[in-house]
Parts: C-alpha cells; sequence; structure tokens
C-alpha cells in the first residue's frame, strides 16, 4: 500500500521539470489532436489523482453494437489513471502483473504507476482524491483526457508523469479505438497505440527510482480470466519505453496496430516460424491464426534427398541413401567429398577418418543436426542462400510461403501472412488495388511480365538476379530447382564420311585414305597421330 501523502508544495526541483517537460526528449508518431477541448483532446478529463479511475462511460454512442472482446461484448468502460482502460469494473491497481491475470479484461498501451497530481505547484492528496478545485477547462499537461465520436474512442495520457509526483520525465501517448468497417462483424474494432514521448518505466512504489527499475510497464491486451492474452514483447522489460516509441508492428515507429474480429487479437503471432511436429524438413512452418488461436502451416515439403545434412525426405534420416554426390565422391556431414587416393587429396583437404578427404579446417568440426562445416565453419541450411524474389529460405530451400496458408474471405496472403484485403482497407499511395484483393505498384499495373520476371518501378526484372540458391541448386525461371549434371558423352568420338580427304598431318603420309574425324561438338577437329602398324585403322584419337 502506498504511504498517504500530505499536501505539499513539490518544490523548486519540479519546476525546473515541468521547464523540462515542455521539451520531450524522444518524438515519434504524432497524437490525434483537434478533438475539442481547450487542449485538443476532448472535454472529458481525470482529475488530479494517483490510481484513479473514471466514472461508467457508455461507450453506445461510439458503438451501438459494443466492443466484442474476447468472449464478451462490452457496452461500457472505464478510463485509469495508470495507463489503461478496463471492462467489468474500474483498476485502481498501480504495479503492472504479468499477463494474463484475473482482476480486469484490459487493453493498456502503458500499464504503470501514473500520477497526475502536479498542478499548479501542488501535489494534492491524500492519495487517491480528487481535490475538486481542477477542472477540465483549465488547460495542462499531466492530465488524462477522451474523446467520443460514432465509430471512435480517444484516451490521451497527456505528458504524464509517475509516483509519486515526479514530471521529471514523462509518458505521451494515446489509445484509439475504431469501430472496424468492410468486411467485419457486429462488435469488431481496431486497436492503435500511438508513443509520442517515452521516458520512464516505474513508479516509486513499484520498486523503481528515478523512473527505472523495479516492475517496469507493461503493454497489451488481457482478456481477465488468466488464459487469454497478447502482450509487446519487452513489457516489464527495462527497454520497454524505448521499444515502445522506436519499434512498431506496422513499421512505424511508435505506432502500434491490431484488428479485433469475433473477439480475437488478429494475427498478432501470424508469420512467425514454428515447429509442425513432423519429421525433418517438414517441420518448418510459419504461424497462422484460426479461430481463437494460432496453427503451424507447414510451408517445406518432402523432396529427394540430397547431401545437405537435413532430413529432406522426412522420414527421419539425413543424407541416406545412393546417388547424393557423384561416382568418386562420397557424403560426409552435409559435404560431398572425395575418397583419399594414392595421389592424396584436392588443396586445402587432408584424409580424415575412413578415407574420405576433408577440409583441414573442418577435420575436427562437429556440427549440430541439420549444419554443415564450411571453411572450418558450422552454416545452416539457409545460411548465405539469396532467395529469387518473392521467395524466402526455410530448411534449405526457397518456398513461397503463401502456398500452403489459406486466408479467410476477409483477407490475402503476402509473405507467409493474411492481411486485409484491400477492398477494406485502401491501399498506400502509388499503389493500386487488384481483383486478387492484394495492392500493386500503380507503375505495374498494366505490366505483364512473362515467366521468371517481376515488375518493379514499371520494368520486368529477373527474379533470379542476385539469387544464391541453396547447395546442389541453381535458379531456373524464379525458382531454385535441382542441379543435374550434363551426361558425358558415350563412346568414341562421332566419325563422319564427309566423302572428301581432310588435309593429312605432318607425320602422316599424305596418300593415307582417312575419314574426316570430329569433335562431337562439331568445331574443333580431333588431333591424329598415324600408326603404320595399324592395317584400316592407322590413327589413334587423343584430344
Amino acid at each position: 500500500m502506498k504511504p498517504v501523502m500530505r499536501r505539499v508544495m513539490c518544490g523548486s526541483v519540479l519546476v525546473v521539470a515541468v521547464l523540462a517537460m515542455s521539451r520531450p526528449s524522444a518524438a515519434t508518431v504524432p497524437l490525434i489532436g483537434g478533438l475539442g477541448g481547450p487542449i485538443g483532446y476532448g472535454w472529458n478529463c481525470l482529475s488530479p489523482n494517483d490510481d484513479g479511475s473514471s466514472a461508467l462511460i457508455d461507450l453506445g454512442p461510439a458503438f451501438p453494437f459494443g466492443l466484442r472482446f474476447f468472449t464478451t461484448t462490452h457496452t461500457s468502460a472505464y478510463v485509469n489513471t495508470n495507463g489503461n482502460i478496463t471492462f467489468s469494473g474500474a483498476l485502481p491497481t498501480y504495479t503492472p502483473a504479468a499477463f494474463p491475470v484475473a482482476s480486469r479484461p484490459m487493453i493498456a498501451p502503458y500499464w504503470a504507476d501514473v500520477d497526475i497530481r502536479w498542478h499548479d505547484g501542488f501535489c494534492d492528496g491524500p492519495i487517491g482524491t480528487s481535490p475538486g478545485y481542477y477542472a477540465c477547462e483549465s488547460p495542462t499537461d499531466n492530465g488524462v483526457w477522451w474523446w467520443m465520436e460514432p465509430g471512435r474512442f480517444i484516451v490521451t495520457w497527456d505528458n504524464v508523469g509517475y509516483y509519486s509526483c515526479h514530471v521529471n520525465l514523462v509518458m505521451d501517448f494515446q489509445l484509439v479505438l475504431t469501430a472496424a468497417e468492410g468486411c467485419a462483424g457486429a462488435g469488431d474494432f481496431d486497436v492503435e497505440f500511438r508513443f509520442n514521448t517515452c521516458q520512464w518505466t516505474t513508479g516509486d512504489a513499484s520498486g523503481g527510482s528515478g523512473g527505472f527499475g523495479g516492475t517496469a510497464a507493461q503493454a497489451g491486451f488481457d482478456a481477465g480470466n488468466s488464459v487469454d492474452f497478447v502482450e509487446i514483447p519487452g513489457s516489464r522489460s527495462p527497454t520497454i519505453h524505448t521499444t515502445l516509441c522506436n519499434d512498431s508492428n506496422v513499421g512505424v515507429p511508435g505506432l502500434w496496430r491490431y484488428e479485433i474480429r469475433s473477439g480475437t487479437i488478429v494475427c498478432p503471432d501470424a508469420g512467425l516460424p514454428c515447429d509442425t511436429g513432423l519429421l525433418g524438413a517438414c517441420a518448418e512452418g510459419v504461424t497462422q491464426c484460426v479461430g481463437s488461436g494460432t496453427v503451424c502451416s507447414q510451408v517445406v515439403e518432402p523432396s529427394p534427398e540430397r547431401c545437405d545434412a537435413l532430413d529432406n525426405d522426412c522420414d527421419g534420416e539425413t543424407d541416406e541413401g545412393d546417388g547424393l554426390c557423384s561416382i568418386y565422391e562420397v557424403c560426409v556431414d552435409g559435404n560431398c567429398e572425395e575418397r583419399c587416393s594414392e595421389f592424396g587429396c584436392p588443396t586445402g583437404q587432408v584424409c580424415g577418418p575412413d578415407d574420405i578427404c576433408v577440409d583441414a579446417e573442418c577435420l575436427y568440426v562437429d556440427c549440430p543436426p541439420g549444419q554443415r562445416c564450411v571453411d572450418g565453419t558450422c552454416v545452416g541450411a539457409c545460411d548465405g542462400v539469396v532467395c529469387p524474389h518473392g521467395l524466402q529460405c526455410r530448411s534449405g530451400r526457397c518456398v513461397d510461403l503463401c502456398e500452403t496458408i489459406e486466408c479467410d474471405e476477409c483477407t490475402v496472403c503476402e509473405d507467409g501472412v493474411c492481411v486485409t484485403r484491400c477492398a477494406y482497407e485502401p491501399c498506400p499511395a502509388g499503389e493500386e488495388c487488384q481483383a486478387d484483393g492484394s495492392c500493386l505498384e500503380t507503375a505495374c499495373a498494366t505490366v505483364t511480365c512473362p515467366e521468371g520476371q517481376y515488375c518493379e518501378g514499371g520494368a520486368c526484372l529477373d527474379s533470379c538476379a542476385g539469387a544464391v540458391c541453396p547447395v546442389g541448386e541453381v535458379c531456373e525461371l524464379g525458382a531454385c530447382v535441382p542441379y543435374e549434371e550434363p551426361p558425358p558423352p558415350e563412346g568414341p568420338p562421332e566419325v563422319t564420311d564427309t566423302g572428301t580427304t581432310p588435309d593429312a598431318p605432318p607425320d602422316m603420309p599424305p596418300d593415307a585414305d582417312i575419314d574426316a574425324v570430329t569433335d562431337p561438338s562439331g568445331d574443333v577437329p580431333w588431333d591424329f597421330t598415324w600408326s603404320p602398324a595399324h592395317e584400316g585403322c592407322g590413327c589413334s584419337l587423343a584430344r
């Protein structure tokens, strides 16, 4: 329990802090303003308090069908001083607990010990009460405001300080709830966390000192049932404030967006590598959101076994079978190596165990499963691989992740992730909506490229340009395919009777009757050495 404080002057130290507060040290995305009220964040606010909450707020004017959040549809909410909104009841808890919790369903852009009592040079108390003299019409920093309009509810924590009565460091952030449009059902909505200034993580009563240490802030979603939750990575860590301001899940530092559909946070973990539980290369998968959870979709199919230290055919054995290397080589630890001979080993190799030539630097290197030694270093199947345009490397294979992903009628697959179709979410500037629901560069909208090419900037480019395929493969028509050496020529060189006698070599009698013998390519004549001892075939062929 926090100690009770008397109403006191916070002192000259905090006055200096207020001056610093007007010049934030870190700024990212702007907060949404122009919403009315004295500072543009609305007319509704919390009076100065610590650990306080609003009265019950009716969400009906903004969301007539309520907000479907996990298993419950909510028609009202509470705005809490400590960086969150809750359903089913207010939440005064100031030290964030690790999700999941069983207290209140919560959407938390920044659950931490916010203290908004510093106003006009006073730190008001006792804690948790409102002195009554402060009105929302008085413009000031270090306040919590909200705005409601049809289809949208915005809560702003405006340059708020931390417990106890500190504003030397501030957090400036917003929560934006928007009714979903297009392919969405009743109660579906979208969420934005917008962070403009991020300078502290912890209040004094949460084990912090100077705004840091102790139990740091938490960000994300909690169903309040001790089971279902989604949190932003780094929550409750010492760097959560910099993560929220500098990172993003949509590529804009400080901006985090989520879709809530049928109560589920849509695909926050979509597109992540996962294990299908199958054998070998077939274990490679990518997460896909289905219903209230995720499934692991297989992205690598069985393929013929090759010498690469992988179980390509997914039968539980690695590099097994014949024909993985040439007739003079054997597969050892994912590499085709020559057998030792009386002439020694190739340059840079030594004769190792089992009379096999191996790289000198790899002689005593033992690589883990799925890796092989190259120049003394264990490398993975995708190390050094640059797949053709539009493909990604998984378990030593360049694959199209969308071939095995099934999206619903509202989404289309891009790089293994189901994203909203452009019919429901407009394309970025410079792109046009296609019939399949994807966005395409405007300059390429009327360009049709041949197989193995793609369009960029209105021009067709080779999908294999710059590609470095996995070991044993070569890029052809935009795909990495197994490399097959051409078979050697069979039998003696082709002999063609042209009916004429070619010029005889210097050591051949001028009256020798021979046929013209040509290289199989037809370009370079064979060298002849005449032998009078061989009647009828008076020459031997040598290159």
